[in-house]
C-alpha cells in the first residue's frame, strides 16, 4: 500500500509535536512493508522534490505573505488576510493531484493542512483516493486553531466573522473525508459539537513514542521542573512561572525549552528569580535527556490542548506530569497516579499541586514508576497497527 501524508509542516521544519508524529507514523509504515511519500509546504519560493529516509517528500510554495513554519514570527497585520487567501488554492489542488496520479497513492492520510489550504482534501474525492483526516488541532472550527481569543481567555462563542469563515470550511469539506482520527475524545466531541464529521467514522487512537524500554534514573538534590511547548501565553507558561515563584527553595529549577510570540516577556518576567532557567528551542532527536534529568513536567496549558505528545514522551521516561484539567490532557494524566492535574490558568491551584510533589519524595517516586507503567511499551507499534486498520478499512469499503 502506498499512502500520502498530506501535512503543512514535516521535520526538520517543526513547531510542534504534530509534525514529529507525522514523520514517526511515515517512517514506521516503511518498516510495515508499505510505501510513503510526503506532500507538505516549502520553506522558501521554490518547489522542492526530496528524497529522504526511503520517502520522497514534495515541498511546495503555496499560500503567500509568509512561509507557514515561519507563523509565530509573522505580522499579526498579515495573518487575517494569510487565512482568506489560505481558505482555497487551486493551484495547490492541482498539483496535489499531480502528485497523487503519478505516484499511484492507495490512500491519503491529511494531517494539519493550513499552508496547502482546505483544497487538499478535494484531491481525494476527485481521484477517487480514500483520506483519512488525522487532527492534531482545532483549524476546522477557529481560525487561529486553538479556540483562544486574542486576550488569551477561552472562545465559547465565535463572533460573525470567524463563524462565517467556519461555516465556509464545513462547506468546503463536506464530502471530502472518509474517516477521522483523533488521540483524544475530547476533540471528536468538540467537532461533533459543530456539525463536523456527524456521518462518518471518527477513530481514537493515542499516540505512540518510540520507547527505549529504560526508565530514567533520577536524582533528588535539586528538583528540576519543566515546561517543554510554545512560549505562548494560551500555552500558560506565565502561569507556571508565577507558581513556581512563589515557592521557595534554592534546590528547585524551573527549566522553559521552546520557543514562540511570548518569549521576551516570559523571560522578563523570570528575571528576579535566577532558579528559571531558557533553553531555547531544543532539536526533538535531543530532547530525551530533559526528560530523564525532570523530576516533574508541567503542561500548565488554558488552551484545549488535543492530546500533548509531551505527556506521552514524559511518561516513556518516568517522569511524571502536572497539567491543567482542560481539553483532551485529563485523558492521560491520572490524579495521583502518574501526575496531578489543576485548574487551567489558576496560579494557586497549580502551586498547591506543585508543593505537594515537591515535599514529598515517597509520592513523587510512586508518581515516577506509575508514570513509566502508563505506556504500553510497544506503544509506536500498537498506534501504527491501528492507523493500518483503518487505512485498510477504508481501502476495502
Amino acid at each position: 500500500m502506498k499512502i500520502c501524508f498530506i501535512t503543512n509542516l514535516y521535520p526538520p521544519n517543526i513547531l510542534g509535536g504534530a509534525e514529529i508524529i507525522v514523520e514517526k507514523i511515515a517512517l514506521s509504515m516503511i518498516d510495515y512493508g508499505h510505501e510513503s511519500i510526503i506532500i507538505t509546504t516549502s520553506p522558501d519560493e521554490e518547489y522542492h522534490v526530496i528524497n529522504r529516509d526511503n520517502t520522497t517528500i514534495y515541498q511546495m510554495n503555496t499560500t503567500k505573505l509568509y512561509p507557514t513554519y515561519k507563523q509565530t514570527e509573522a505580522q499579526a497585520i498579515k495573518k487575517p488576510f494569510w487565512h482568506v487567501l489560505d481558505l482555497w488554492n487551486s493551484s495547490t489542488l492541482k498539483k496535489i493531484k499531480e502528485i497523487l496520479l503519478n505516484e499511484n497513492v492507495d490512500v491519503i492520510h491529511i494531517n494539519n493542512y493550513k499552508g496547502l489550504s482546505i483544497s487538499c482534501f478535494k484531491a481525494g474525492k476527485d481521484l477517487n483516493i480514500p483520506v483519512i483526516y488525522e487532527s492534531h488541532d482545532f483549524s476546522l472550527i477557529c481560525p487561529r486553531a486553538n479556540l483562544i481569543r486574542g486576550n488569551n481567555t477561552l472562545c465559547e462563542t465565535r463572533n460573525l466573522i470567524c463563524n462565517k469563515y467556519v461555516n465556509q470550511q464545513r462547506r468546503l469539506l463536506n464530502g471530502n473525508v472518509d474517516l477521522l482520527i483523533s488521540p483524544s475524545q475530547f476533540m471528536i466531541d468538540k467537532f461533533k459539537e459543530n456539525n463536523f464529521f456527524n456521518d462518518i467514522s471518527c477513530v481514537k487512537i493515542p499516540l505512540g513514542v518510540e520507547y527505549e524500554n529504560k526508565k530514567s534514573v533520577k536524582k533528588y538534590d535539586s528538583i528540576d521542573i519543566t515546561y517543554i511547548g510554545t512560549l505562548g501565553k494560551h500555552k500558560g507558561v506565565d502561569t507556571l512561572i508565577n507558581a513556581f515563584k512563589e515557592i521557595k527553595g534554592e534546590h528547585l529549577r524551573l527549566h522553559i525549552i521552546g520557543k514562540g510570540y511570548d518569549e521576551e516577556e516570559f523571560k522578563s518576567i523570570s528575571k528576579d528569580d535566577d532558579r528559571i532557567i531558557f533553553h531555547g528551542f531544543i532539536e526533538n532527536k535531543n530532547i530525551r535527556k530533559y526528560y530523564e534529568m525532570s523530576n516533574l513536567l508541567v503542561i500548565p496549558s488554558i488552551c484545549y490542548d488535543n492530546s500533548p505528545l509531551v505527556i506521552y514522551e514524559s511518561f516513556s521516561t518516568g517522569t511524571p506530569v502536572i497539567g491543567s484539567n482542560i481539553g483532551g490532557i485529563p485523558e492521560l494524566i491520572e490524579e495521583e497516579y502518574n501526575g496531578f492535574l489543576f485548574d487551567a490558568g489558576n496560579i494557586n491551584s497549580l502551586k498547591e499541586k506543585l508543593v505537594k510533589v515537591i515535599n514529598d519524595k515517597e509520592l513523587l517516586k510512586n508518581l515516577e514508576i506509575n508514570a513509566y507503567e502508563t505506556l504500553p511499551k510497544n506503544s509506536m507499534d500498537i498506534m501504527v497497527k491501528k492507523i493500518i486498520e483503518q487505512y485498510n478499512k477504508v481501502v476495502e469499503s
